[in-house]
C-alpha cells in the first residue's frame, strides 16, 4: 500500500532535486517581481498620478505577456522533441542574465522605465520555454500514481516561495532595489546548479511530424476535451478579471499606507492561504466532487477579491488575500492534476503550452487589465470590478461546461488511447 504521506515522494532522488531547485528559483521569481513592481511604481510616482503609475505596473505584465503569447506554443513543441531538463536550465540562465541587467538599471543615476520593460519582455520569452518544459518534466520523475501528491508538493514549493519572497523582496527593496535584484540572481544560480545534478533521462520519445503539425495536435487535444478546456478557460477569466496583485503597490503606498514592508506582507497574503491549502491537499487529496469544488473555489476567489478591495485595514486585507490564495490553490490542484494524469507523455509539452497560453498569459494580461481599470476606476474600483467579474464568470462557466461541474473523481484514470478520449478517465456521478 502506498504511503499516505506526501513526503514519501522525496525518495525519488530526481524529483527531490527538482523540487529543491524550484524553491530557490521560485523565491528568485518572487523577489524579482516585487522589485520590478515597486521600482516601476516609484518611478511613475515621480511625475505621474496614482492611477497612471498603476497603469505603468500593469504595462509590465503586458510586456511579459506578448513574447510569452508568441512563443509558448512553439516552446511546447520543443519540450516534446528535446531534453526538458536542458530547456529548463537554458531558460533559467536567460532569466539570470535578465535579473543581472535589472541590477545595472537600478544602479543607474536616472533609471529609465523602458529599460525595465525591455528586460521584462526577455523574461516573458524565457518563461515561454520554462513553463511547458518544467510542467512536462515532473511526470517523468515520479510514477503516474503519485502525480496528484507530486503536483501538490510542486505547488507547495511555489506558494512557500510566494510567502517568503515578497516579504524578503519588500525588505530588500527598502534597502536597495539593486540589492533585491542581486539576491534574486544568486538564487537563480543556485537553482540551476541543483538541476544540473539531475541524472534522469528527460528527453521524451520523439513523435513523427513537423513542429507545426505537433502544435496543431496539442491544440486539438485540448479543444476536444471539454473538461480540460473548461477548467483552463475558467482559470483564465478568473485570473484575468481578479488580478488584484497588480494593484498591490497602489494599495500599499497610497490606500493602506503601509510602505514597502507592508507591500511585501500583502504580496505574501495569497500564498499564506495557498500553502495551507496545498499542505491539506498533499495530505488529503480530493476524492469526490472535484468539479463542484473547483467552481465553489473560483466563486470564493471573486468574493475575497471584493473584501480586499473594500478593506481599509491591513490585517483584513491580508486575511482576504489569504482566502483568495486558498481558493486559487483548489482550482490549480484540480486543473493540473486533471491535465497531467490524462495526457500521454509525448504530448505533455504541447498540452502544457496550450494551458500556459491560458494560465500564464492570464497573469500578465490580468495585471494589464487591472492597470487599465485602475486608470479609469481607481485601484479600489478596479478591484471591485474584478471581484464581481470573477463571480459572474463562475456562474456562466457552470452553465457552459456542465461536464466540468459534474466531474467527480480525480483519482480514477486509465491510459489514454486512440479509441478512448482522455476525458473518460475523469469519472462523473451517475445520473
Amino acid at each position: 500500500m502506498a504511503d499516505s504521506s506526501p513526503l514519501f515522494l522525496f525518495r525519488h532522488r530526481e524529483f527531490a532535486l527538482f523540487w529543491l531547485a524550484m524553491i530557490f528559483v521560485n523565491l528568485a521569481v518572487q523577489i524579482e517581481a516585487v522589485s520590478i513592481g515597486w521600482q516601476i511604481y516609484g518611478l511613475g510616482r515621480q511625475t505621474r498620478s496614482i492611477a497612471e503609475s498603476s497603469l505603468l505596473v500593469g504595462m509590465v505584465g503586458l510586456a511579459q505577456f506578448l513574447p510569452l503569447f508568441l512563443l509558448t506554443l512553439w516552446a511546447g513543441a520543443v519540450a516534446d522533441r528535446h531534453s526538458r531538463k536542458k530547456i529548463v536550465v537554458a531558460s533559467l540562465i536567460v532569466e539570470t542574465v535578465c535579473v543581472l541587467g535589472l541590477v545595472a538599471v537600478a544602479l543607474e543615476p536616472s533609471p529609465k522605465v523602458w529599460h525595465v520593460f525591455a528586460i521584462a519582455a526577455f523574461f516573458g520569452a524565457a518563461r515561454a520555454f520554462l513553463s511547458p518544459a518544467s510542467s512536462a518534466l515532473v511526470p517523468m520523475l515520479v510514477p503516474k500514481s503519485d502525480m496528484p501528491q507530486a503536483i501538490s508538493l510542486k505547488s507547495l514549493s511555489w506558494q512557500g516561495a510566494v510567502i517568503i519572497g515578497p516579504w524578503l523582496g519588500g525588505l530588500l527593496c527598502a534597502v536597495s532595489t539593486a540589492l533585491a535584484y542581486g539576491v534574486a540572481a544568486a538564487l537563480y544560480t543556485l537553482g540551476i546548479a541543483i538541476i544540473l545534478q539531475m541524472r534522469a533521462n528527460t528527453r521524451p520519445v520523439r513523435q513523427p511530424g513537423s513542429p507545426i503539425q505537433q502544435i496543431r495536435e496539442g491544440i486539438a487535444y485540448v479543444w476536444t476535451n471539454k473538461i480540460i478546456l473548461g477548467a483552463i478557460s475558467l482559470d483564465l477569466f478568473a485570473v484575468l478579471l481578479g488580478g488584484a496583485t497588480a494593484l498591490l503597490p497602489a494599495f500599499a503606498s497610497d490606500i493602506l499606507q503601509v510602505g514597502p514592508e507592508g507591500f511585501g506582507l500583502l504580496r505574501s497574503g495569497p500564498a499564506i492561504g495557498a500553502v495551507i491549502m496545498a499542505v491539506f491537499l498533499a495530505r488529503w487529496p480530493l476524492r469526490r466532487h472535484a468539479g463542484r469544488r473547483m467552481f465553489l473555489a473560483v466563486g470564493a476567489f471573486g468574493f475575497a477579491t471584493l473584501v480586499f478591495a473594500l478593506s481599509k485595514n491591513i490585517y483584513l486585507s491580508v486575511a482576504a488575500l489569504a482566502v483568495l490564495g486558498a481558493a486559487d490553490m483548489v482550482s490549480v490542484y484540480v486543473r493540473q492534476t486533471l491535465v497531467q494524469i490524462v495526457t500521454p507523455d509525448h504530448m505533455r509539452g504541447r498540452v502544457a503550452s496550450v494551458s500556459g497560453v491560458f494560465i500564464s498569459g492570464s497573469n500578465e494580461l490580468g495585471e494589464f487589465e487591472s492597470g487599465v481599470a485602475a486608470r479609469f476606476l481607481g485601484p479600489v474600483g478596479a478591484a471591485v470590478f474584478g471581484g464581481l467579474g470573477t463571480i459572474g464568470v463562475t456562474g456562466l462557466w457552470a452553465r457552459m461546461f456542465p461536464a466540468l461541474r459534474q466531474a467527480d473523481r480525480l483519482d480514477s484514470w486509465e491510459e489514454p488511447s486512440e479509441e478512448t478520449l482522455p476525458v473518460h478517465s475523469l469519472t462523473t456521478p451517475a445520473s
